[in-house]
């Protein structure tokens, strides 16, 4: 674990270092760069951690940012899209809905000579300058080496498992089943677990989420050892269910995100595992290239490249964490999220697990 916040610490000394370098960026940079965020509901995160940190980064370079969110709406996105490049914008950062909608965004705004970067979510067969995000294979390998070793402490060589997929139009979704389906799956094969139920939940919907597990409890025959659950949103959705089955802390539950309530529901006992991403170094690695961008400068940061299907596209890719009761305190120490929003009333388990 130790090594793992070194690397995390490795990269926003990095990416810290290609924001200082844009900190000028003003003083030749001409025209400002506009933000798409997705939504506001699938996960919190996207107003509570990337719209402040992104904000903070071009603050700090002196760069005019404008940054609206699409609201889970598709026709919006692209409202949006179009008011920032009759606005002026020079540079996009998206974090898409859907690749076919967000494609048709970078499309229009190529045909304008405006560069866009992809934000979080690759956009499949569109035309990013940029594509900043983490090892999203290695996101749901967490996940599912975190279910497997709840699995193991609690004994069960033989589980019953469901998949709680993301949804079926995010790239990442995919990435994420693949990461923890190369964990569970030989397990699956040789009838150690038994994969129960396998669904993916439209646009992330908490709501909808909960309706699905709702049913693969019920064909579980409330029989279940373990939820693969894509994120702490869809996680926590399945929790409530549990808890109306008072089944709640018996059943491994993963999630991704690091949210307050996702931690909270890590020391309670009712989520096993989760997955922390430093959202700071990934906003502030997008506004590097951005900037960048905007002054017509290469950047040096994107190191690796990811192909969407069309193009190589450039990428920073960042290194996520796993986390469990052993290591909440890391993603407090590293001051994505507060001890008091964390412990707020949970104050004993806290103390009890080093926080």
């Amino acid at each position: 674990m130790k090594k793992r916040r070194l690397a995390i610490t490795a990269v926003l000394a990095a990416v810290a270092i290609a924001l200082t370098g844009c900190s000028s960026a003003d003083e030749s940079a001409d025209g400002f760069v506009g933000v798409i965020l997705p939504d506001a509901a699938s996960s919190n995160r996207w107003e509570t951690a990337d719209r402040g940190f992104l904000q903070a980064a071009f603050d700090a370079a002196g760069v005019e940012v404008d940054i609206q969110n699409a609201n889970g709406d598709k026709a919006q996105f692209a409202t949006i899209a179009d008011q920032m490049l009759t606005a002026g914008a020079k540079v996009l950062i998206l974090v898409n809905l859907d690749s076919d909608s967000a494609k048709a965004v970078q499309d229009k705004a190529a045909a304008q000579g405006v560069k866009t970067i992809d934000y979080d979510r690759l956009t499949l067969n569109g035309s990013a300058s940029y594509y900043v995000s983490f090892d999203n294979e290695a996101v749901g390998r967490l996940q599912g080496e975190g279910i497997k070793a709840c699995l193991d402490a609690a004994g069960k060589s033989s589980a019953r498992i469901v998949y709680l997929n993301g949804s079926p139009t995010d790239n990442n979704a995919t990435l994420f089943k693949a990461g923890y389906d190369s964990v569970l799956r030989p397990l699956i094969d040789s009838k150690a677990y038994t994969l129960v139920d396998d669904q993916a939940v439209p646009d992330w919907d908490n709501a909808k989420g909960g309706v699905i597990f709702e049913q693969q409890l019920s064909k579980a025959g409330g029989k279940l050892d373990a939820v693969v659950s894509a994120n702490e949103g869809l996680g926590l959705a399945a929790i409530a269910v549990l808890k109306k089955n008072k089944l709640n802390g018996k059943v491994c539950v993963s999630g991704q995100d690091a949210t307050v309530d996702g931690l909270r529901a890590i020391l309670t006992g009712d989520m096993s595992n989760t997955v922390y991403k430093a959202i700071k170094a990934e906003a502030e690695g997008a506004a590097a290239l951005a900037i960048a961008l905007l002054r017509g400068e290469e950047a040096t940061t994107a190191t690796g490249s990811v192909n969407n299907g069309t193009i190589d596209v450039p990428s920073v890719l960042l290194v996520p964490v796993g986390i469990t009761k052993a290591n909440v305190k890391d993603v407090i120490a590293d001051g994505f999220q507060t001890r008091e929003a964390v412990c707020a009333d949970i104050e004993d388990l806290c103390t009890a697990n080093g926080l």
